[in-house]
């Protein structure tokens, strides 16, 4: 998530989060607010574009939820749980939603955290407000690979069955040897501050990775993956497809 994309809306609906809402509109002056009419006067002066409603929040939903990619709220956790559950479609089409406590101390992803950005939401807006991002997804408190996203932001593309997927992260995240197979794409895949887990062992091409020693492989290339490798890993492989363009020799 950039701090410059105009598909976020900050919502705000008391006094105090409406005042800690203008903190965080002013330093990102391209996301949206949506207040409730009264508290509109915290955001005088911003150059962010604001929607005063007047009614109850809870009929803003669906309209925040089809028009942006990412919600942060300064409404109670509890709250914002009950008005977005009968929004909810699927991870891969919900929008990310962050909730900020009352005193701008915690900034907690909600929903989507993972695929939908909202977990680089919260670190964003606990660094602009000088608070605490409280994350749970498993590969981020982990700082290990992400096995659904790997690559998104190079254009990398998944290739594999959707139970593959979920059977790899189960891997990753416990800890279990690994195999990285790189032979395509861009190196700098790997952008955590921290070094890569110990449990993943980096290959250049899948002929030198004794298959038995792993729980899962991680397999980047343009080659066509034969459906008896499928059969042979069932549910251990995961291929991602890098542009052309950005194929390695």
């Amino acid at each position: 998530m950039s701090s410059t994309d105009p598909r976020m809306a900050i919502v705000a609906i008391t006094k105090h989060g409406a005042q800690q809402a203008a903190d965080l509109a002013a330093r990102l002056p391209l996301a949206h607010v949506v207040c409730s009419e009264k508290f509109a006067p915290a955001f005088a002066g911003l150059a962010n574009p604001v929607r005063a409603y007047a009614g109850a929040l809870r009929d803003e939903i669906a309209a925040l939820f089809e028009g942006y990619d990412q919600l942060v709220f300064f409404v109670s956790l509890g709250a914002v749980v009950r008005l977005i559950a009968p929004h909810l479609k699927s991870k891969d089409e919900d929008p990310g939603v962050t909730v900020v406590d009352d005193a701008g101390r915690f900034v907690i992803p909600v929903l989507s955290g993972h695929v939908g950005g909202a977990n680089a939401c919260a670190e964003e807006v606990a660094a602009l407000l000088g608070a605490t991002a409280v994350v749970t997804t498993a590969s981020d408190v982990g700082k290990t690979i992400p096995v659904d996203i790997l690559g998104r932001e190079l254009g990398w593309r998944v290739e594999a069955p959707k139970l593959n997927v979920t059977r790899v992260s189960a891997h990753v995240v416990n800890g279990e040897p690994i195999a990285f197979v790189q032979e395509a794409g861009s190196p700098h895949w790997w952008t955590r501050p921290t070094p890569l887990p110990a449990s993943i062992h980096r290959f250049n091409r899948l002929e030198d990775v004794d298959l038995s020693r792993f729980a899962a492989v991680l397999w980047v290339t343009q080659r066509e993956v034969p459906a008896a490798l499928w059969a042979q890993l069932q549910e251990r492989l995961v291929v991602y497809r890098p542009p052309l363009q950005g194929a390695a020799a």
